[in-house]
Formats: C-alpha cells, structure tokens, sequence
C-alpha cells in the first residue's frame, strides 16, 4: 500500500502503482504493429551477458554488499532475506536489528516480520481449500455467503472471482485501517459493517485494488469454515506446513509475543512505532519469518504440498497461477490472488506488502524453481529498497540483453495518449476524494513523439523516456517497464495499464483536472483572503486612528456587503481549522481512525455555515448589477467575491469537503 496526495490524501499510505509502476516487464515477444508504420532505427545489439552462478558464496557476498549498503543509505533498521533454488536454501540471513535500541539482531529462522499484504496469498488459498470441498462457489454473489449485505450497484452481482482479481469496484477507504492499540481493535464483521465502500466501477471490468474485498473473502472464510480466520489459517495451513512462527493475530500469541522485530519510521528514530494492527486481517495481519515463509513457498512449487502435507490440490494451485485479468498480453497479468512480476526472462508470481514500517517482497518462479523473500523492517527507503535489489539480483544472475524495436508512429497519433490521469484506486464519494488532486499524473507527447509522466523517475530520479513499441504500447527508453493505452468503443484513450495489474489509469474529467482547479481554488480564495484584510484593516483603522477619518462604504452597499464579508470569514476559518486538521492528522504516526469523526463533524458544520453565508453573496454579486448608483468596481468587486464563494461552494461539494464524516 502506498499514500500521496494533499490535504486528506496525506493519509495514504497503501502502496499505489504509479503510471509507471518500479516494477519492471519484459520485452514481448510479438508486440502487435497494426496502424503502425515501419520500425525506425532499433537499438544496436549487444552481447549476451554472462550470468554469475546462482550459489551460496557468490549470492551471500552479493547481498552482504547491497543489503547493508540500503539499511545505512535508506535508514532501515533490519532486513530478513530468503533464496531457494530447486528446494535448496541458498541464503537465509537476518541483517541489521530488530530492536534497534538492545541491538537485537535479525534472526531469519525466528525474527518475525509484519508482512502486510502478502497476507492476502494465505487468504486465497484458504478461499480455494474451500471451493475445493464444495463449500464455495467463486462465481457466485458474495452476498450468497454474508449476513449483511453488499450495496447493490451497477446490476451485477460480486463475485470472489472479482474479489480476487481486484475488480470488485470498490473505492478506497483508509478509516480505522491501521492502528497500534490493541484495545481499539475492531472484530472483522464490525469493521466490514461500519466500513464498507461505495462501488464506483462494475464488477470484473475495472481493476481497482482493494483490501476491504480481501477482507470480505477472510469473513467468508471464517463464515463458510465456522472457525475465526486467524484460527482457520492456523489450523490449516500453518500447522500443516511446519510454519511454528507465523500467526494472523494480532498482535501475535504470547507464546510468540518475544519473537517480533520492532517497525521503526527510520533507524535515526531509535523508537518503535508500536505493533501495526491492520484491518482488515485477511489484507494484511500476517506475522512470519523467513524460514515460514520458504515453508509456504515450497508447499506452492510443490503443487500444493510440502513434506507430505497438502494445503492445496495441484490442479488447483495451477488454477490460481493462471493469469485472469490484464489490459495486455505484453504486461504482466493478475491471477486469482497472485499478480506477476517480470523481470528480464524471470516470470514472477507472488506479492508485495506494506505498512508503514515494513516492506517486504514475496516472489516465485516456476520455471526456475526459484524463491524469493525479502523483509524491512522500516519506513526509510524501503519501498525504493525492494525494488533495488530484485532488479540488481535478476541483472547479475539472469542477465538479459535488452533488444528494444521503437516504432515510427506519426505525432499526432501518439499525442492521443496526453493529458492527466489518476488511478482506478481512489475514492469518489468519501473525504480521500480531496487527495485526487495531488495524486494526478501528467502525461505530454513532445515533437519526438517521446512521452514523458511528471512523476515517472527512474531510481536515479531522472525523468523516464517512454517510446512507442507497437500499437498502443509503450517501453521506456533503456529499462524493461512498459506501458499501454486503453481505448473505448470510439477509439479514444480512456485508461492506461501499467506493469501492476492490480490498478489502471484513468483520464481526469476536465472539471476534475488539478491544473485546473488548483488555481482556482487559490484565485478564490485569494479573493476572500482580501475581503478579510480589508475588513481588518478598516476595524484597525477605525480603533487605532481615531482622529482620521473613518472610510465610508459606497452610499447603497452597506446591506449588501455583510453577507460577502460573513462569506468570506467563514471560508477563511474553514481554511485555517482544516489546514490545522491535516497537518495534524498527517503528522500522526498512523492514519486517522474514527476517533477522528468528531473532528470531520466539525469540519463539515464550518463548511456547512460558509455555504449558507455564500447563497447570499452569491444572490448579492447578482443583485448588484441591478443597482444603476453603484461604481463599476464595486460592481467588479462584489461580481468577484460572488465568483470565488460560487466555486468554494462547488469545490466543498463535489470534493467532499463537507459528507458524511465516518467515510474516509
């Protein structure tokens, strides 16, 4: 899970692929060329590299350069890595600390980190031990399954087919999400009670990544089986495989309680943040180690079974490693749970996971027989870190000879795909809404035809140079991430689809576009900020120069200057008490929960009071222009702050400034 934005998108935190998601995809083979001319000039061919081999010395000497180069560079605390190869442990080694302060150190066989959400893998797999028994249909309504109900949307019922692939259509929702008091933890059907999110895309057609829908498919679990989730996982999985240090409690057993690494915003900050109980538990509670998770990993390269003990039919674990959901057949696709990742001529599945202190990475290839494991046990850097170290691991023992083909296509077809876009993860109708407009990403064509996105940075930070590699796919120039563009019935670019197949692109509508309504809303309320001024400059001067005398207001305003001068305070006051909210709430450790509702009640009464003052500017800036006495300025003036209260007024609204205050 990844969190930016302004205002109430500060509180993201969730891990959301960018347009250019880090994660890198391999050159198809065949891309398609229609409507494409001939290929320019390719790259020249180099030679093929020459792998290192894949062993114990030359991998322990690898990682013991780059891991304990990231935990200094990027201020992580600890690490706890995992490789295997063909059943074999090749490394497992703990790094750094996991308590910072005894200087503790990481031990990878007994050092439990938070794994966030690769708990959804554990989720899915309990989901089709029990459509294997026939206890569950993953095409049916989920509602079939729950004792509250799903709000009906869009005709279509959900399904945990959807569920799986992400295309439930939900929006986010952050509340209650996170938090590190145990005593304000939330049972799982309460929390999907009091937390359920609006749909805002049809079902199965949209991927908008969700762990609310992964939540719904662990209280199905927990519904179907009889037993709590955190029980059922245990029961049958945990235990079945060996995996003694792994538990979805949260936090965990006290006989495991002595176990846990400490999660840390950096390793300047030698204190802990405190255990990250997050919810829903099914999305991303799971606490394990690396020699765990090797377990589980074994037991899904085993066909579902690892040392005589079957989680999982092989037919099945080969239904959920069967890709389900993709714009592309060149980029990486979502499975029922599992997503891909590519890597030169590696063909990931697996998952990634984040909280706020910890990151970790869980990844096999089949062909390969090869497991991956990596966990961080701090803010810092790590996201940066995690993806640091599978590129440079897949370079040195996969090296692959980059080949890129770039198309001639004509300009102007290729400036079709500019504009501004924002991911199909967000919210639409809660109070994350307002973060939309510092999460939107640019997208422009220069004379070249080389496309460029504001926030698309290579690790470097430099900006990437994405070129057309066939129809409606692009590649940037140098690196193996790719690109494509989405296009309705009418032929116009509506979406683009990334290397993370859990999240698309959208196109901003223009009444949405943050170039737009930024300097609107900073015209406007300049505006307002002005009437204020100018009302206390007049009360200073009237108290402090007496003896001057006082300035009168035009002859015929005086009644119509009272409910602009209302208007204008009040928005200010809202200003100044929402910007106090924010940067309060932004500088808390974890997301805002509902202990914050009283704080959006109050939020939504101000706003509620400067809509009724600005009715009346509004009806004042049109009463004016009816008043033959009146200066033209003073005409300009009122029409002005008219202006600004109309559009505060639409912003407040439709930005979801004022709404229900439990919705965030």
């Amino acid at each position: 899970m990844r969190l930016r934005g302004i205002a109430l998108g500060l509180f993201f935190f969730a891990s959301i692929p960018q347009l250019a998601s880090p994660q890198q995809s391999a050159t198809p083979s065949k891309p398609s060329t229609s409507s494409v001319s001939a290929p320019a000039t390719a790259a020249p061919i180099r030679e093929e590299p020459v792998p290192h081999a894949l062993e114990k010395s030359d991998l322990e000497a690898f990682f013991d350069g780059i891991i304990p180069l990231q935990l200094e560079r990027s201020d992580i605390a600890g690490a706890t890595v995992l490789v295997m190869k063909d059943g074999q442990t090749l490394l497992k080694k703990g790094y750094g600390y996991s308590d910072f302060a005894k200087k503790t150190p990481v031990d990878p066989d007994t050092t439990i980190f938070r794994l966030a959400s690769i708990s959804k893998l554990f989720t899915w797999v309990s989901v089709m031990q029990l459509a294997e028994q026939g206890k569950l249909d993953i095409d049916a309504d989920v509602n079939s399954y729950l004792d509250f109900q799903i709000a009906p949307a869009f005709g279509k019922p959900i399904t945990l087919r959807n569920l799986m692939t992400h295309t439930g259509g939900f929006e986010e929702e952050i509340r209650d999400i996170l938090i590190n008091d145990p005593k304000l933890a939330t049972p799982l059907r309460d929390f999907l009670i009091q937390n359920q999110p609006r749909r805002i895309y049809p079902p199965g057609e949209i991927p908008a990544y969700s762990n609310y829908g992964v939540g719904l498919a662990g209280y199905i679990v927990q519904r179907v089986s009889g037993e709590p989730f955190e029980q059922y996982v245990s029961n049958h999985i945990f235990q079945p495989l060996g995996m003694t240090h792994s538990s979805f409690h949260q936090p965990v057993e006290q006989a495991l309680s002595s176990f846990p690494s400490d999660g840390y915003k950096d390793s300047t900050d030698k204190s802990a943040i405190g255990f990250e109980i997050f919810n829903p538990a099914p999305a991303g509670g799971v606490s394990s180690t690396a020699l765990d998770m090797g377990r589980f990993a074994q037991a899904l390269l085993g066909g579902g079974e690892f040392e005589g003990h079957r989680i999982l039919k092989t037919d099945t674990r080969n239904a959920m490693w069967t890709r389900q959901f993709a714009a592309s057949d060149a980029l990486p696709a979502i499975c029922m749970g599992f997503y891909q990742t590519w890597r030169n001529k590696l063909r990931f599945i697996g998952h990634d996971g984040d909280l706020i202190a910890f990151h970790s990475s869980f990844l096999l290839e089949p062909t390969e027989k090869l497991v991956l494991f990596i966990s961080y046990n701090s803010s810092g850097s790590g996201n940066k870190a995690r993806g640091e170290w599978l590129t440079s691991f897949a370079d040195r023992y996969y090296p692959y000879n980059l080949e890129q083909k770039f198309q001639t296509v004509p300009v102007a077809e290729l400036k079709q795909m500019e504009g501004t876009y924002h991911s199909t993860r967000r919210s639409e109708t809660n109070k994350l809404k307002l973060g939309d407009l510092g999460a939107q990403e640019q997208a422009k064509v220069d004379k070249d035809g080389v496309l460029t996105i504001d926030v698309s940075k290579d690790l470097r930070g430099h900006t990437r140079k994405w070129k057309p590699i066939g129809k409606d796919l692009w590649q940037v120039e140098g690196e193996q991430a790719m690109l494509f563009a989405i296009r309705d019935s009418q032929g116009k670019i509506v979406r683009a689809a990334s290397n993370f197949a859990g999240a698309q692109f959208e196109r901003v509508a223009w009444y949405e576009d943050a170039q737009l309504i930024l300097p609107s809303l900073g015209a406007s309320v300049s505006i307002l900020a002005l009437v204020v001024l100018a009302m206390l400059f007049r009360m200073g001067r009237k108290f402090l120069f007496r003896k001057r005398p006082a300035l009168q207001p035009q002859a015929g305003t005086l009644r119509l200057t009272a409910a602009p001068k209302l208007a204008a305070l009040a928005w200010m006051v809202l200003l100044i008490a929402g910007s106090t909210l924010f940067t309060r709430l932004s500088n808390a450790t974890m997301p805002p929960s509902h202990s914050a509702d009283k704080y959006f009640v109050l939020m939504n009464w101000l706003t509620g009071f400067a809509i009724f003052f600005s009715l009346f500017a509004i009806l004042a800036g049109l009463r004016i222009w009816r008043r033959h006495d009146i200066r033209t300025i003073s005409r300009i003036k009122f029409s002005l702050v008219a202006l600004a209260c109309l559009f505060l007024l639409w912003f407040s609204i439709h930005w979801n400034v004022i709404g229900p205050a439990h919705r965030f």
